[in-house]
C-alpha cells in the first residue's frame, strides 16, 4: 500500500471563486479524485453548513473545518478544495506550506454573476456585497500567503481557469475535452 504524498492541487479562494467547479474539472483532467472539505464537514455533522452556523455557531464550524482540512491533506492525493475561510486558521496555513496551493482570485461582480449572493451562505447573510468585500480584505493576504500560484478567474470559462491552474502548477495536460460539471460553489 502506498501512502499518499498529499494533494496534487489545493484550491483556495472566496465564495464564488469556482473552487468546486474547477476542482472537479482538474480532477477529471488529471485522472484523480476530487474532495471538498465543506462536503466532508456536512457529512461529519450530518447537516448543511448554514445549519451548523445557526445551531452551533461559527467557532464550532471552524473547529470542524480545521479537522476536515487536516484529515483531507493527510488522506487525499487528488484535487482538494477548501472552504473560503479555512485559511483564517494559523494551523491550517502552516499545514498548507509547501503544498501545491492555488488561490482562485475572483472579483465581486464575477462572484455575484456566478453564484449570486442570495444562496444560503451564513457569513454573507446581511448586506452580502459589503460583507464579501470585508471578508476579502481580511482574507486576501492569507490566500496569497499560502498560495504557490494565483489564478485570476475573471473573464475566463471554467475550462480556461482549469488550464491556467494546470499550467501554474506545471501539471500534465491530457488531450480531449472536459465537461463542465454542474457543481455550485457553496463555501464560506
Amino acid at each position: 500500500m502506498t501512502v499518499p504524498q498529499g494533494p496534487v492541487a489545493v484550491l483556495v479562494g472566496p465564495p464564488g471563486a469556482g473552487k468546486s467547479t474547477i476542482g472537479a474539472l482538474l480532477a477529471e483532467r488529471l485522472g484523480t479524485g476530487y474532495r471538498d472539505t465543506d462536503a466532508d464537514i456536512e457529512r461529519t455533522a450530518g447537516k448543511p453548513i448554514p445549519e451548523i452556523f445557526i445551531d452551533e455557531g461559527e467557532p464550532h464550524f471552524r473547529a470542524l473545518e480545521r479537522q476536515a482540512v487536516r484529515t483531507a491533506v493527510a488522506e487525499h492525493s487528488g484535487v482538494l478544495a477548501l472552504g473560503g475561510g479555512a485559511i483564517m486558521d494559523p494551523d491550517t496555513r502552516a499545514l498548507l506550506k509547501g503544498l501545491p496551493v492555488v488561490f482562485l482570485d475572483v472579483e465581486l461582480a464575477d462572484a455575484v454573476r456566478r453564484v449570486g449572493l442570495d444562496r444560503p451562505r451564513p457569513l454573507l447573510a446581511v448586506n452580502p456585497r459589503q460583507r464579501w468585500r470585508e471578508l476579502m480584505e481580511a482574507r486576501r493576504p492569507l490566500y496569497h500567503e499560502v498560495a504557490r500560484a494565483v489564478v485570476a478567474t475573471g473573464d475566463r470559462t471554467p475550462v480556461q481557469v482549469a488550464e491556467a491552474v494546470l499550467e501554474a502548477l506545471g501539471l500534465p495536460r491530457t488531450t480531449g475535452t472536459i465537461a463542465v460539471p454542474d457543481t455550485p460553489d457553496t463555501t464560506q
